[in-house]
């Protein structure tokens, strides 16, 4: 008798027209989320292009362009879309702790965030800042799931929380058209898990929106088809010194940028807390110097130097990492929007880069760059499921599967002795602010 009741329960969940009016908000809700980001994609290859040519034209321009853009960006971000600062992901993660009725909610994700991520992410590589569109297009995903809540059927069983961690998730999928890695990083990254009853509409939800990229923008990788010619033992130091070296770096950056996120002392502390417009302005500045001192290299998301790089046309500069480390920590304390996974690509294909030109093994520069992708990237993240899932589809390279675990493990142990998660402790300090504000000061 009970079994009979709960399959009298599946059935009506099956075909209620309820239920698949809900089903059919959300998966309308991921189609525009994904249709947002592929249009955010080409607003950023469009800026990207206008930069460069004006860089062209005259090299000097970036040292007014980005410091006056980044005050511009600055304070709009400031006046108009707070809360769209950075990354994303941080925001994502804080929206998910923070209960539906708060008061700061609205200002992690919500349309308006998802308007001034795009905008203002677009101008700020379009005025040569390093920075990437990817951990951008989480809080454009989550966003604009999160807004779908009002119109959903009551006791349809997906909560606003449910919506935010699916749109995330597809924020991933469309922006590296890669719908695995959308929900690896769901399980991962965002730390939720999927309920009995609400995973089925909600993977069906990421999958529809990285298949919606795909069909918009070609079924490609990322980066190209990566030519590996050894996949052997000869790959067992690239591995070690990938994932220790670039752990080692990836936990210093992360480090770096949690320190970033904290009150500083002296001058520059007070620059940064009562005139962060000016000091976005000296961060752009210091941002054009760099691309100066690499001939251009260091501005942008780094993904057409990167791709040159694994496909053998063009090298990448001796020290390039570096350069791109520093340029997208300066991008970072600027203040404006802008994600770090696909600049945290660069600066990993810049440190296989240097590390195939000193002749230990005899493999292809190829593979040395693809395991310090993976490893850069989940030192940086501390998620090694995410980063290695996302290079292997983006790279189609599947042949080295078992070197990139391998080495996005090692970088990722090796960065949590140095740092502790970069994500999840930016977002505690959003949540501490939200219940700042939520509590009235008692005098």
């Amino acid at each position: 008798m009970h079994n009979l009741q709960r399959t009298r329960k599946s059935l009506i969940r099956l075909i209620h027209w309820r239920i698949w009016r809900g089903r059919m908000l959300v998966w309308l809700a991921a189609a525009l989320a994904a249709l947002m980001i592929v249009m955010f994609a080409h607003m950023v290859d469009l800026a990207i292009d206008g930069f460069n040519h004006l860089r062209q034209l005259a090299p000097w321009s970036p040292l007014l362009l980005t410091s006056g853009g980044g005050m511009l960006i600055a304070w709009l971000t400031q006046r108009y879309f707070k809360g769209a600062q950075g990354s994303g992901i941080p925001q994502v993660i804080a929206a998910l702790h923070i209960p539906d009725d708060a008061p700061g909610k609205r200002s992690l994700v919500s349309w308006r965030i998802a308007a001034g991520k795009i905008l203002l992410g677009s101008a700020a590589l379009g005025c040569g800042f390093s920075s990437g569109r990817e951990g951008p297009s989480v809080q454009v995903g989550a966003s604009l799931m999160y807004a779908v809540r009002h119109v959903l059927p009551r006791r349809f069983p997906v909560q606003p929380q449910h919506l935010i961690l699916a749109g995330g998730a597809a924020g991933i999928a469309a922006a590296f058209n890669t719908p695995l890695a959308g929900i690896v990083f769901a399980i991962e990254e965002l730390g939720r898990k999927f309920e009995e009853r609400t995973n089925g509409v909600l993977l069906t939800a990421i999958i529809l929106a990285g298949v919606i990229s795909i069909s918009l923008q070609g079924n490609y990788t990322y980066f190209g088809r990566l030519a590996v010619t050894v996949v052997d033992s000869r790959l067992a130091l690239p591995i070690l010194l990938s994932g220790i070296i670039a752990g080692l770096c990836g936990g210093i950056f992360s480090r770096l940028m949690l320190l970033g996120a904290k009150p500083w002392p002296g001058k520059l502390g007070w620059l940064k807390s009562r005139h962060p417009v000016l000091f976005a302005g000296l961060c752009g500045l210091l941002v054009a110097v760099l691309g100066l001192l690499s001939a251009g290299a260091a501005h942008g998301s780094g993904y057409l130097p990167t791709q040159q790089a694994l496909s053998g046309s063009a090298p990448l500069p001796f020290l390039y990492a570096f350069e791109k480390m520093a340029a997208t920590l300066f991008s970072y304390f600027a203040g404006i929007p802008g994600g770090i996974f696909a600049p945290s690509l660069a600066v990993g294909a810049g440190l296989g880069q240097d590390l195939a030109s000193l002749n230990l093994v005899d493999i292809n520069a190829a593979a040395w760059i693809a395991l310090c992708m993976a490893a850069f990237l989940a030192a940086v993240t501390q998620a090694p499921i995410t980063s290695f899932v996302i290079v292997m589809e983006m790279i189609d390279g599947h042949a080295m599967v078992i070197s990139l675990i391998a080495a996005a493990f090692l970088a990722s142990l090796v960065s949590r002795a140095i740092s502790p998660p970069l994500y999840h402790s930016l977002a505690q300090g959003f949540i501490t602010r939200d219940q700042t504000t939520a509590t009235p000061a008692r005098h």
